[in-house]
């Protein structure tokens, strides 16, 4: 016997690729629970299967930085913070923050595959004795149009959005007279994907070559080194509201048109917002 739940929840992570260096990720999780029926006629209770799967994902492996332990140029040592991440291919960055912003993981590559059947594993574990097996799958949402793939923290965030280094991967809308643009959404999104969004307030150090943003949150004490080229810097928090604020001021000072921008954060939800000429 077996129960299914489609759509369940969904996974916004950062992960770093040997190939292309810090990717924002979002997956939407469906589950498939294997076993025997309860006396009650069922095998996990639909109100029940929801939260139980998802307070787990969001305790562990949502918004934190996936990390292949075996991947080249790879090093992970304590520090100050919890745990210090430095990379050197495809490029050098450092990540530091409290362990609790970090999955790491035994591979030189992150695998869906293999992080849906190691959450699934887990999971088996907490059920109750009927259930003999939770298996997970993890798919990207299927995009037609522009999307791109950020990273970035959010210090003033009471949750776990003030990791520095957690990621999603997002829709892009342009309207300019009404209609969306193709072009410039396809352009807009081609320079976004894989860049860290950070507040410039946040910046501590920069030279020509890297840019070092730093902030304390309430988990504790984050900080990440990035080469300038694969940084966009906003004059204001990288809430989703003020990355479609900046979105729409800087298309419409570039094409001197009103414009109206749609960014999404992951799936199904986003900002909108709206720039007039002066």
């Amino acid at each position: 016997m077996a129960l299914f739940v489609k759509q369940l929840s969904h996974i916004d992570v950062s992960l770093w690729c040997q190939e292309r260096g810090l990717v924002g990720m979002s997956w939407q999780v469906d589950a498939t629970l294997e076993g025997e029926l309860g006396e009650d006629g069922m095998l996990f209770d639909f109100g029940l299967v929801k939260p139980f799967i998802k307070k787990t994902l969001d305790a562990g492996v949502d918004h934190t930085l996936l990390v292949p332990t075996r991947a080249p140029g790879v090093h992970v040592e304590a520090c100050p913070e919890g745990l210090c991440v430095r990379t050197t291919t495809p490029y050098a960055m450092e990540v530091r923050g409290p362990e609790a912003a970090f999955t790491l993981i035994d591979a030189d590559t992150v695998e869906p595959e293999v992080l849906a059947a190691t959450l699934g594993e887990e999971l088996t574990r907490r059920c109750p004795e009927n259930v003999g097996r939770v298996r997970l799958a993890l798919s990207e949402e299927v995009i037609d149009g522009a999307a791109y793939g950020y990273s970035h923290g959010l210090k003033r965030h009471q949750g776990n959005c003030q990791r520095i280094a957690h990621g999603h991967r997002s829709r892009l809308e342009i309207y300019q007279g009404g209609a969306r643009v193709p072009a410039l959404e396809a352009r807009w999104a081609r320079w976004l994907d894989q860049r860290y969004l950070l507040e410039r307030a946040d910046i501590t150090a920069e030279d020509d070559e890297r840019l070092t943003c730093r902030y304390v949150a309430g988990e504790g004490a984050f900080a990440i080194t990035l080469p300038r080229e694969r940084c966009a810097v906003l004059p204001w928090p990288t809430t989703v509201e003020n990355i479609a604020r900046w979105l729409a001021e800087e298309v419409a000072g570039e094409t001197a048109t009103p414009t109206r921008v749609y960014a999404y954060e992951g799936f199904n939800k986003g900002a909108t917002a709206e720039s007039e000429l002066e």
